[in-house]
């Protein structure tokens, strides 16, 4: 879906290009309503991602940079954005303080700004406890049930193998074998 589509003010539906910026009034196609629609020339360019270019002066000029050319607006807030505050999500077209805006706010639902590395947690909880021995009766399972239970949970943002929660199963299984046997001896 184009975001640059302008909408009939009566019936609401999109309208075609052709009528945009015409002499007279034209007529809705869906329900007849006499408009007079006047935009600005980057409403009809194709979007293209390159270096912002010099403002005319008959063209808009960006909200953030005045002397760049405006290529889109912001479907949040609406001001106009040159090619290098645009930022394409999910979709959209945003301006840079309503991204961050809707990251503090939380609505932006699809965007992530971090995530949490179980497969890191349960290496640590497997390996930082050898320090300390006898705390490792308690984190080896621990450590064990965090590979188990956040294997399938999304990883780092950059693709990473399950090899921490393998070797995590694996220091926290010998902790294991080796409290077996210091309690089967001395049981």
């Amino acid at each position: 879906m184009d975001s640059r589509t302008i909408n009939c003010s009566k019936c609401k539906m999109p309208l075609p290009r052709e009528i945009f910026n015409g002499a007279d009034f034209s007529q809705c196609p869906s329900c007849k309503a006499e408009l007079l629609i006047k935009t600005f020339s980057a409403l009809n360019r194709e979007i293209v991602k390159r270096p912002a270019e010099s403002l005319i002066m008959e063209e808009a000029g960006c909200f953030f940079h005045p002397q760049k050319k405006a290529v889109i607006h912001c479907d949040s807030c609406g001001r106009f954005l040159c090619s290098l505050c645009d930022v394409e999500f999910d979709g959209g077209h945003f301006c840079p303080s309503c991204l961050e805006a809707g990251k503090k706010k939380n609505k932006m639902k699809n965007l992530e700004t971090h995530r949490t590395l179980y497969d890191s947690i349960a290496l640590y909880i497997a390996i930082l406890p050898l320090l300390i021995f006898w705390i490792t009766i308690i984190t080896a399972p621990v450590s064990i049930y965090v590979a188990i239970r956040y294997w399938k949970a999304p990883g780092s943002i950059i693709p990473r193998t399950k090899a921490r929660f393998i070797a995590a199963m694996v220091i926290s299984g010998f902790q294991i074998a080796g409290w077996a046997f210091v309690l089967g001896k001395f049981i």
